[in-house]
């Protein structure tokens, strides 16, 4: 770990202790660990550990093609963040090379005459690097798309279909959510499950059009979380999280804060998605906190919502 934020320019080396989790190195992965919207804990659990190894992945060290498991790594998102300032939606620009992402640096290359063989190497690269030069820095396609699927969630109505996830001991609140949720739409589910990747799957199986989950923190502060990455923001979780903080800081169960992060469930799910993260003090309302959760999320998919 230390080699890695050394590798990083966050730790200093000649400060490191070597071989020992010190203060300098605990510094360094909390540093980390804000950069990449992640809990700032100094807690080198799997979540960090990951995002260590997929930090230092650059644009051009390796082949990008289409494995089993997918790769993942910052030169995927540099991939997908070109590809969509350049029109080609690869969904969530989550630095994951799954098919759509492959499927789209295919398109790339045949609309540019290359081998259309769906490998990002140099040649790929410098074609992309050239196009890319002649785009401005907009949010691309992606956020495009997502924005559009809002216009259209918002006709559909009550066929809308909604999963409330849970972590933790608030069942009673996504519970109570779930129920109200389902007095207004026809479809939404519940899944209480520790597994991040349990969550996800079920939501983009279900063919979700909003993911909220509801989990406790060992914190004092509230948070309504959003999937966002320095290259990409997702719009509706961003104004979805807006919506529910306004609405639970209006009850005034305490202060919720909005903030993008990259939490494994915020970035696998590939719908607006959202983590209502409880702190300590929360006061025992249930029923009024899944009451203004459920109001927030209607507002959110009204037709007369800005986007």
């Amino acid at each position: 770990m230390q080699q890695r934020l050394t590798a990083l320019g966050i730790l200093d080396d000649s400060l490191v202790e070597r071989g020992y989790f010190c203060e300098f190195t605990h510094t360094a992965l909390r540093e980390f660990q804000t950069n990449r919207g992640l809990p700032q804990d100094g807690v080198c659990d799997r979540n960090a550990w990951d995002a260590l190894i997929e930090a230092s992945w650059l644009s051009g060290a390796r082949l990008l093609y289409l494995t089993s498991p997918h790769q993942r790594g910052d030169d995927v998102i540099a991939l997908q963040t070109n590809l969509a300032q350049l029109g080609f939606d690869c969904g969530h620009i989550d630095g994951i090379l799954g098919p759509k992402s492959v499927h789209c640096l295919t398109d790339f290359q045949q609309n540019y005459g290359l081998v259309a063989d769906g490998i990002c190497g140099a040649e790929t690269l410098q074609a992309l690097s050239r196009m890319s030069s002649q785009t401005g820095s907009g949010p691309g396609i992606v956020s495009v798309r997502e924005s559009e699927k809002l216009h259209h969630a918002a006709r559909v109505g009550d066929s809308l279909k909604i999963v409330v996830g849970c972590f933790g001991d608030l069942q009673r609140v996504s519970r109570g959510l779930t129920r109200k949720l389902r007095e207004q739409y026809n479809d939404v589910m519940t899944v209480e499950e520790s597994d991040a990747t349990l969550h996800a799957t079920s939501a983009n199986s279900f063919q979700a059009d909003a993911y909220v989950g509801i989990a406790a923190s060992s914190a004092q502060h509230h948070e309504i979380v959003f999937y966002e990455t320095e290259g990409f923001s997702s719009p509706g979780g961003h104004q979805l999280a807006e919506v529910i903080a306004a609405q639970l800081n209006e009850i005034g169960p305490g202060q919720f804060a909005v903030k993008g992060m990259r939490l494994p469930i915020l970035r696998a799910t590939r719908m607006p998605a959202v983590l209502c993260v409880f702190g300590q003090s929360i006061q025992p309302e249930f029923d009024v906190i899944a009451s203004a959760v459920c109001t927030a999320v209607t507002v959110w998919f009204a037709p007369q919502k800005p986007i």
